[in-house]
């Protein structure tokens, strides 16, 4: 009986390891994926061969999960075996995914590379929190940091939020947790929710609802729900998130509808509603967006229609996300964005109301509020100055209450940085504040909306010079007042250096050449002869005039003696040309000397047969400005 019962537990152990290791198939794993069953893709890929897309993929379900240490492990894999083929937006990602773990340096190295400009985040942040006119003391609403709350909403005395935290709910693919249902609760004197329970069984369904928006008479809710089918957009199936509408009568909800500019094929979400009713702003990426998810306003009109969507254009939206919206009494407009710049991640940016339909240039509201990770859903009760925002910095949805509080006066000095003849914004520009006496007191590199920022003292005078390769740096001066901010219309104007003078042109390579006349050489000679020495003087006016601009000298010889002859001669040629600049009083630290031999000919012979005149083009010295 004992062997027979061996026998069995040996056999049931055998089918349980092969069970376990039988693999999902790529088709399986895709499936999943295409679903937004996140959780279970991300186990399925695992077990999967390292390919570029299984990498991809498997970074993605752990990205949009906010488990950032093991997207950067897929994303770290795909990029170093497969980089030179990893789309552009997958970048993004990464860096966010990087960021989000506080690894700034790797991060903004990585979205360098996606936006084509230096990033500097850790500066960044520290400018703008320094420069925002509040800053914010924080709260943790709950105790529990598990039952991702999110999307707060004023309602009376009491607040509306979305929460995971019905546990006997049916679990959502997407992050393996129960549906979203909202809540109300009340906020207690220690910022805690208090007395929590469900909103309403007419407006909670088996779908997701979040994000309610009320009428100051609380008598019509916005809110949102996920819609009843799934469709196939692209190669994913999705159930679009949707806004609709309820009106309480006889202290019940009802008349429950969807907004008609809501679609199965894209998603509409996030509604604010106006204290006076008559516009509601939200979130989209309906066809005409200018990124994955923009912010729109829709004016509802008296006889309960609504008008076409309006994006909010540029000023406000990006190629990337735009969301939560809310509007104070005033018109300011708070919203979440990961397209301007920022900790990473989603940030809290404000932005003045200048008009009806315009917004001033959205300011980030600094690190005291914005974190590495998502920091979004911010209303705020203006006569108290406190109100309440979301973060998955703990690594789920949670909701924060916080203090608005008035930073000491600021001296700032604002502008931004461009072309003198395009008048294009010239972001990667590097800009530097000088005191009086000359000393360098802070430099930024410029985001992509050319501007910058920096704090100053009253009554004190300063400089500031704006570098961008291959542009002579602009500079300006002024004096601080007692007024606080101050505002430069400088708009730093750099000139191109190929725009300033005739003899320095730009080829179709993108290089920058400084063309003098040719300078010769005697044969198997390096010394400078008059003739050169009179067109390397026109080169050193050049420098003198532009004390800032750097050149690399390269000497070029023609093909008729050895490789190794020629790349000798013509380093000794390069380094003649570069003493002579230097004993004629440019900085050495200026300049570069490169031979290049016989490896960079203008005209190519067939079987080395060049005539002489072709001979002599080959043999050149060339002035190559290097910024």
């Amino acid at each position: 009986m004992m062997k027979k019962l061996y026998y069995i537990l040996f056999v049931f152990c055998s089918i349980t390891t092969l069970f376990a290791q039988k693999k999902v198939s790529v088709k399986q794993a895709n499936s999943l994926f295409d679903s937004r069953s996140y959780v279970k893709a991300a186990e399925a890929y695992e077990q999967l061969p390292q390919t570029k897309q299984n990498l991809q993929n498997l970074g993605d379900c752990y990205y949009y999960n906010f488990q950032m240490n093991n997207a950067i492990r897929a994303y770290g894999q795909l990029f170093f075996t497969f980089k030179d083929s990893v789309k552009k937006e997958v970048f993004f990602r990464y860096a966010n995914a990087l960021k989000g773990t506080k690894d700034y340096e790797k991060g903004d190295a990585i979205m360098s590379e996606y936006i084509g400009f230096e990033q500097n985040t850790t500066q960044f942040m520290k400018n703008v929190t320094r420069n925002t006119p509040n800053s914010f003391k924080l709260q943790m609403m709950s105790k529990n940091k598990t039952n991702g709350d999110f999307g707060i909403s004023f309602y009376g005395d009491k607040v509306v939020f979305a929460s995971a935290r019905n546990v006997e709910k049916k679990a959502y693919g997407w992050n393996d947790r129960p549906y979203l249902d909202l809540f109300s609760a009340f906020v207690n004197s220690e910022g805690q929710l208090v007395k929590v329970e469900p909103f309403s069984d007419v407006i909670n369904s088996k779908k997701h609802e979040s994000n309610a928006t009320f009428s100051a008479d609380l008598k019509t809710i916005y809110f949102n729900r996920t819609g009843e089918k799934q469709v196939k957009v692209g190669n994913e199936k999705v159930a679009m998130v949707k806004i609709y509408k309820a009106e309480l009568v006889n202290d019940k909800w009802a008349n429950i509808t969807m907004l008609p500019f809501s679609n199965d094929f894209y998603s509409v979400e996030h509604p604010f509603l106006t204290k006076d009713g008559k516009k509601l702003y939200f979130s989209s990426d309906m066809p005409g967006s200018l990124g994955s998810f923009d912010i729109y306003v829709v004016d509802v009109n008296e006889d309960g229609t609504y008008s076409q969507p309006r994006n909010l254009g540029e000023t406000i939206n990006t190629n990337q996300r735009e969301q939560f919206p809310f509007l104070t009494d005033d018109g300011t407009l708070y919203f979440a964005s990961d397209g301007h710049q920022g900790n990473g991640n989603l940030d809290i940016f404000m932005s003045l109301k200048i008009s009806d339909t315009e917004f001033d240039k959205p300011l980030n509201l600094g690190s005291t509020i914005n974190s590495e990770m998502d920091d979004f859903n911010f209303i705020l009760d203006e006569k108290k100055n406190q109100g309440y925002f979301a973060s998955n910095r703990t690594g789920d949805d949670n909701l924060y209450t916080f203090i608005k509080v008035e930073n000491e006066l600021q001296y700032l000095v604002e502008g931004e940085v461009r072309d003198m003849k395009s008048m294009q914004l010239l972001p990667g520009s590097i800009v530097k504040l000088f005191n009086e006496e000359g000393n360098l007191l802070e430099e930024i590199v410029v985001g992509k909306d050319g501007s910058f920022t920096f704090n100053t003292e009253p009554d004190k005078k300063y400089k500031i010079m704006a570098f961008k390769d291959f542009y002579i740096p602009a500079e300006a001066t002024f004096d601080t007042s007692k007024k606080g901010k101050v505002y430069i219309d400088l708009q730093m104007k750099v000139e191109s250096y190929y725009d300033a003078e005739d003899i320095i042109n730009k080829k179709e390579d993108g290089t920058v050449l400084i063309d003098l006349e040719n300078i010769y050489f005697d044969l198997d000679k390096w010394n400078i002869k008059p003739q050169a020495a009179q067109v390397l003087d026109v080169l050193i006016g050049i420098l003198k005039k532009y004390p800032y601009m750097e050149i690399e000298i390269g000497s070029h010889t023609d093909s008729r003696a050895s490789d190794m002859y020629n790349l000798r001669l013509s380093n000794k040629r390069a380094a003649s040309a570069l003493e002579y600049l230097v004993q004629n009083g440019v900085g050495r630290n200026r300049l570069r000397s490169v031979g290049y031999g016989e490896t960079k000919p203008l005209i190519i012979c067939p079987k080395n047969d060049c005539t002489e005149a072709e001979y002599a083009i080959n043999r050149r010295c060339t002035f190559m400005i290097l910024k």
